[in-house]
């Protein structure tokens, strides 16, 4: 791929860490072979003497992206100028038929019932995504989910960031053989790196990706602390959901639903999430978004994996669909913000 064997300090800290580009993934935490790189405070810290062994800039989404490899190697070509929001087979409104997901997932609870039929189908024995825990009120981090029960704990959005990629470390160390991710688009761009370098020992159990539709996300202290506690007053032991429709809704658990507007949120933005050139995870085998819709979700299908999950869940009554050209809405916005991510790429 053309990435000199440099050090980390000649490589990922000087051309992305330090400048803000770092979307802090963990990718290269995880994959460095002689383990001097660990993740503090969202980024990664050399802890010892680096050996320029390269892989941390071949895997690392920041330093070098070559879109058209990585579309050759997930998708066998190139996508089409008519293709603007990625290569896809299949692209439909979906949602649960099960009410246990319906009362406590974001939109449609697609991600949790396909996550479920996987496991229960043993076409995974894990799935890798965020959920809730530590000392701070819904503060995400990364899960290695097992049990039906577990991804179903998991349901719904944080909208501060997870570095889900590390949960692959605790995958191999059970000896994981069947994994689902769930992530956003920079992590799925990090998996795929991996796969096509290949780093076998982390991604050789990755059955199929499911990407999150991400415009971006916000800082903890910033959105939970200053903004939904400082300014709401609110708990934040008491959230019970938050979500973004035009707007961002934080219902409590007595009901109450608080408005924040988006530009009050938005000023919390990551910086390193700005640079960031992809909506709608465009290397997903699966992507998935809200974008506006209510109880529904915006599902497409982008690789033959991808597509024959879903098939399945639908084929067991677990899912129903709709034809997007029903939500018409709902697809010039896919179309519209992941126009203004490609953006980025140009500036």
């Amino acid at each position: 791929m053309g990435v000199p064997k440099l050090t980390f300090q000649e490589s990922l800290e000087e051309k992305v860490v330090l400048i803000d580009k770092c979307m802090a993934c963990g990718g290269c935490v995880i994959s460095c072979p002689i383990k001097v790189l660990e993740y503090m405070g969202e980024r990664p810290k050399i802890v010892g003497e680096c050996t320029a062994c390269g892989i941390c800039a071949r895997i690392c989404p920041r330093y070098v992206m070559p879109w058209p490899s990585l579309e050759g190697f997930v998708f066998g070509r190139g996508r089409r100028p008519e293709e603007e929001f990625g290569i896809h087979r299949r692209i439909v409104a979906a949602r649960t038929r099960d009410e246990n997901i319906l009362r406590v997932c974001q939109d449609g609870g697609v991600v949790t019932t396909l996550l479920i039929y996987a496991l229960k189908n043993r076409v995974i024995d894990a799935a890798i995504l965020s959920g809730i825990g530590g000392e701070k009120p819904f503060y995400p981090l990364p899960r290695l989910a097992v049990t039906p029960q577990e991804v179903l704990e998991c349901a719904g959005t944080r909208y501060s960031y997870s570095p889900n990629l590390l949960a692959l470390q605790e995958a191999i160390k059970l000896k994981k053989e069947s994994l689902a991710f769930v992530g956003t688009p920079c992590q799925i761009h990090t998996i795929r790196k991996m796969q096509m370098f290949p780093l076998k020992k982390y991604v050789k159990a990755l059955s199929f990706t499911i990407g999150l539709m991400c415009t971006e996300a916000f800082t903890y202290e910033g959105l939970m602390e200053k903004q939904i506690r400082g300014a709401l007053g609110l708990d934040l032991h008491e959230i019970e959901k938050i979500n973004i429709k035009a707007k961002v809704l934080v219902t409590t658990k007595s009901g109450e639903v608080k408005e924040i507007p988006l530009k009050d949120a938005k000023q919390y933005t990551r910086k390193t999430c700005l640079p960031c050139t992809d909506f709608s995870a465009e290397l997903a085998d699966i992507s998935t978004g809200g974008l506006g819709l209510k109880d529904w979700t915006l599902i497409i299908l982008r690789t033959e994996k991808g597509e024959e999950i879903f098939r399945g869940a639908e084929k067991e009554g677990l899912i129903e669909t709709k034809p997007v050209e029903e939500e018409r809405g709902a697809l010039d916005l896919l179309i519209k913000l992941s126009k203004r991510k490609h953006l980025n790429a140009q500036a």
